[in-house]
């Protein structure tokens, strides 16, 4: 598939077509010329007896997880100054214990991951630290810089993703609406945090697709993307979060491009100041445990270093 140019996206007024873009990010482009540079999972690396995880040092390649695979237990090495993309389709796939050393600085606007289940089975990532965030090469406030995580149109399964750590991301921590508009499929962010990213932080479309028991939080440190970001055609569920802005953005957006959906929220607190955003018709629903005085936690599990991560040891 051809890459096609990027477009931008507005702060308040997406671009119309950006959600169902199939040539999204390195994704696509790294199976169009994974012949190059493709190493099949579990091969790449190096790993010495004393260590209880393989590091890999970035070195511009794609890694491929496929049907039943499980890839984990790797030490990413971003120092290196080049990128790496991991490519999860098929169905029945796992990536745990997942950590990456030092800061993304490919430039390139590309996703890190980009998973789908496309054969209507569940699919899981758990345990993955991106908490180094990406440099000022990778970085703009129009959002063109790297996504940590990218669901393809094509995601018809279910996606868990669990215990998960993102932060200084330039162009969105969990990109997982571009399934409202292709294969339909569930995605399910539980336990995570997100910190100081862009465009948004967790952003959902489909029916089914909840954000439970996680964290955002912003500061004027970093980029201040939406807290929560709901696509249609909805329901978004929100539960056990805290949502902590520091007046910046919003924290609770629902709908897009023209369309509405709807967002039901529980036990969580947002950042009254940053607030909620209704376009086109949505309605977010708050019920009465939902309070305004939140404080970003770290939820358990949560791995707070990439060696952390790799070993396992957050779990």
């Amino acid at each position: 598939m051809a890459q096609n140019p990027r477009t931008s996206e507005a702060d308040t007024a997406p671009n119309n077509g950006r959600n169902i873009r199939l040539s999204r990010r390195n994704y696509v482009r790294s199976i169009a010329t994974a012949a190059a540079a493709t190493v099949t999972a579990g091969v790449a690396g190096s790993a010495t007896a004393d260590e209880e995880y393989e590091e890999i040092p970035a070195e511009g390649q794609t890694i491929n997880v496929d049907d039943g695979e499980t890839w984990e237990n790797k030490l990413i090495d971003l120092t290196t100054g080049k990128d790496i993309v991991i490519t999860a389709q098929g169905t029945d796939w796992t990536i745990r214990n997942i950590g990456f050393k030092g800061k993304n600085t490919s430039g390139t606007g590309s996703a890190t991951f980009g998973v789908a289940d496309t054969g209507g089975n569940t699919s899981t990532v758990e345990n993955v630290y991106l908490g180094d965030g990406a440099d000022d090469r990778n970085a703009s406030s129009s959002g063109h810089g790297q996504t940590a995580f990218w669901v393809h149109p094509d995601h018809s399964g279910h996606l868990d993703i669990q215990n998960v750590n993102i932060q200084g991301y330039a162009d969105n921590a969990i990109y997982a609406s571009a399934p409202g508009t292709g294969g339909g499929g569930t995605v399910h962010i539980d336990g995570s945090f997100a910190a100081n990213c862009y465009v948004s932080h967790f952003r959902l479309a489909t029916e089914g697709s909840k954000v439970t028991n996680s964290s955002v939080y912003v500061d004027d440190e970093g980029y201040a993307g939406r807290g929560i970001w709901a696509w249609a055609p909805g329901t978004i569920e929100v539960e056990g979060c805290q949502i902590e802005m520091n007046g910046q953005n919003t924290a609770i957006d629902a709908g897009a491009n023209g369309s509405a959906t709807t967002v039901t929220v529980r036990d969580s607190d947002y950042d009254e100041q940053a607030g909620i955003a209704e376009h086109a018709g949505s309605t977010v629903q708050l019920e009465d445990d939902v309070g305004t005085d939140p404080e970003a936690f770290m939820p358990d599990g949560v791995p707070t270093s990439a060696e952390e991560a790799a070993s396992g040891s957050s779990e």
